[in-house]
């Protein structure tokens, strides 16, 4: 963060005073459009994946009996037991 500050300072001279405020909105904004945009990306990429399941075009085979093992005992790792 320092070094961020120190360019931004180099940049606006010593006249300028640095408006945390608007840095604070200016990162936030940036984040928020950063997150919306892997929001995009994931919603893309679930109708993408819904369409071939639909047409039967996935690309990797299925093990059914490892998705029904996973659906009926769930999802928990068992570190444990090793």
């Amino acid at each position: 963060m320092q070094a961020a500050l120190d360019k931004l300072r180099a940049r606006l001279g010593e006249a300028e005073r640095i408006d945390f405020a608007e840095l604070v909105t200016l990162g936030a904004e940036a984040k928020a459009r950063r997150l919306a945009a892997d929001d995009d990306a994931a919603a893309e990429g679930r109708r993408k994946l819904a369409e071939e399941i639909r047409s039967g075009a996935l690309r990797y085979s299925v093990d059914l009996q490892a998705a029904a093992e996973v659906k009926h005992l769930g999802l928990i790792a068992r570190y444990d037991d090793e």
